[in-house]
């Protein structure tokens, strides 16, 4: 049996059965947000975007085609080895850990899709926003694009089961000493596999009293990916506009 759960986003992130589970996401939505976020920010023609834990590279591929100059970078070595094959000069990856400084200087760094809250160590969370406020030239935005931790326990589906290119992943989700917690069991490749995800329930006190720490100052919160006012209750994500 497969059971890895130190540092699991290192572990499972880095497996094709990740990228499996998840190859539905939503793309029209992701670019829907891009265009709008971008619009937002008003960042200059051939803006220098970072974009944070970047996976497989599919918003800095479309942050490239808008015509930024972007580089994404990832912990998991399996993804940044996929995405280098869409680099081009103004498209570029690297394995890079996101809680320490890129020392390089960008108009925007972005962490998309709740990529954020996964450390093991807390002080990881404070290193992660120092090294964005780092790596932002005088005029950059920082953005941090989570989850309403809220209205996602609110909603919280307990188990579920999803059968995806054969294989029937078994979904628990559940809340426990500050995180939410996702175990995912299947069986592939004739073995039973189990991951774990989870990412600490911040909610928007906690990223203000972050923020404040890092020395960084919250210019907007959104609610979703069109940018519409955040609601506790009833927003789906937590869109944090910074610098």
């Amino acid at each position: 049996m497969n059971k890895d759960t130190t540092q699991w986003y290192a572990s499972w992130f880095d497996t094709p059965y990740y990228h499996i589970l998840y190859k539905d996401r939503d793309h029209a939505e992701a670019h829907q947000f891009m265009d709008n976020l971008t619009n937002y920010l008003n960042l200059p023609a051939q803006g220098k975007i970072l974009d944070l834990a970047c996976g497989k590279g599919r918003h800095s591929v479309y942050l490239n085609s808008l015509g930024y100059d972007v580089t994404g970078v990832d912990l998991s070595a399996n993804s940044i080895a996929y995405a280098k094959q869409f680099e081009n000069e103004t498209l570029h990856f690297k394995v890079h850990d996101m809680c320490k400084p890129f020392h390089q200087k960008f108009d925007a760094v972005f962490n998309l899709f709740t990529s954020f809250g996964y450390f093991d160590k807390e002080e990881d969370n404070l290193s992660t926003i120092k090294a964005i406020k780092e790596d932002l030239n005088e005029a950059g935005f920082g953005v941090i694009d989570f989850m309403n931790t809220d209205y996602v326990i609110e909603n919280l589906v307990a188990e579920d089961v999803k059968v995806i290119e054969g294989i029937e992943f078994h979904q628990k989700r559940y809340v426990k000493d500050g995180h939410i917690i996702k175990d995912i069991e299947f069986d592939a490749d004739g073995m039973h596999h189990f991951y774990q995800e989870r990412v600490k329930a911040f909610t928007l006190n906690d990223f203000e009293a972050l923020f404040e720490e890092a020395g960084v100052y919250l210019l907007d919160v959104f609610g979703d990916y069109k940018l519409r006012k955040f609601h506790n209750s009833f927003s789906e994500r937590l869109v944090m506009i910074f610098k």
